[in-house]
């Protein structure tokens, strides 16, 4: 299973961070200046992008902090919480506002002035944009391995990653958008279909803001390994002498590289206590030579009746008389 390292990650964001900024700055110039609807959409849709990266950042940072007595797995699932607040802040500003707007420009048409202005602007946006999403295409080919892109995304345990990925292709899409809507508005003296650019945009990052909540909410819920890596462990717990059978095997990711791994295991009965101590010892060393992103292992000897027994719901208590 390949993971993506700190550096790379930061290296995406701060790329895609030191676009969206310098993008943000000259739409909204451009927008103030034409008028343009589709412009203004996407000066919006820059800035929300731009803040994203900060807050992005800001969960590594929290993500970094070590384990206390009231956070004793860590502190990783914070980076989960604020890639979930991303995606929120795409449909809720991003969306939200480019949505109502075009709205209000279809219902209330104006003619967008200066266009050229438009057209230089979108054309240096999609040329910074490229260049941030060609980084971050880079490093999330590194990640994806031999996989299917969809399936890469689905399985990616680090959303810093696909969230900027993601980020930059709708803005790219975004940005072609916006550029034909001012076009058809003026070649066709239809400033309507201005307004219409901005309600596509908003589609578009809505679109891009649900998939990125569904894929961060099954991580912050306790997303387990990928089933390649999970297969992996099970072979090294069976292969192990004394391991009569597993029980029950858990995992869950605390965070890209922060796996927590719960075993129940049977093992053979002609085992002393100090040879059990032993396999266990032995196993967790393994599973973490194997799996770096192993970080805790927490093994139980049980018998699999045993495990059976404890396993089954308590009877409801009886009602009150």
């Amino acid at each position: 299973m390949s993971h993506m390292s700190a550096h790379g990650s930061k290296t995406v964001i701060f790329a895609a961070l030191a676009g969206n900024s310098a993008i943000a700055v000259t739409k909204f110039i451009a927008a103030a200046y034409t008028g343009s609807a589709a412009m203004l959409s996407e000066a919006i849709h820059s800035l929300v992008d731009t803040g994203n990266q900060g807050l992005i950042l800001y969960g590594m940072k929290r993500a970094s902090k070590p384990a206390t007595t009231d956070h004793p797995f860590g502190h990783g699932l914070q980076l989960y919480f604020w890639a979930f607040v991303v995606a929120v802040l795409i449909f809720g500003l991003g969306a939200g506002v480019s949505i109502l707007h075009g709205i209000s420009k279809i219902h209330d048409p104006s003619p967008v002035e200066n266009a050229w202005v438009n057209y230089l602007i979108l054309g240096l946006a999609i040329l910074f944009e490229t260049g941030s999403w060609l980084v971050a295409l880079r490093e999330f080919k590194a990640e994806k391995g031999h996989r299917s892109w969809f399936a890469a995304v689905r399985s990616s345990k680090d959303p810093t990653i696909f969230t900027v990925l993601f980020e930059d292709t709708a803005a790219l899409l975004g940005l072609v958008v916006a550029l034909i809507g001012v076009y058809l508005s003026e070649t066709l003296h239809m400033p309507v279909l201005d307004g219409v650019a901005s309600l596509v945009i908003g589609l578009i990052l809505a679109v891009t803001a649900m998939f990125l909540a569904y894929e961060c909410q099954s991580l912050l819920t306790g997303e387990g390994v990928a089933p390649e890596a999970r297969e992996s462990m099970r072979a090294l717990i069976v292969e192990e002498d004394g391991v009569e059978r597993i029980n029950e095997f858990l995992t869950m990711h605390f965070g890209p590289d922060e796996v927590l791994v719960a075993v129940s295991l049977d093992f053979k009965d002609n085992l002393k206590a100090s040879d059990v101590e032993k396999t266990v010892s032995r196993l967790e060393a393994r599973l973490k030579a194997v799996h770096p992103e192993v970080y805790r292992v927490f093994i139980e000897a049980q018998s699999f009746e045993g495990h059976k027994r404890a396993s089954k719901p308590l009877d409801k208590a009886p009602a009150d008389a």
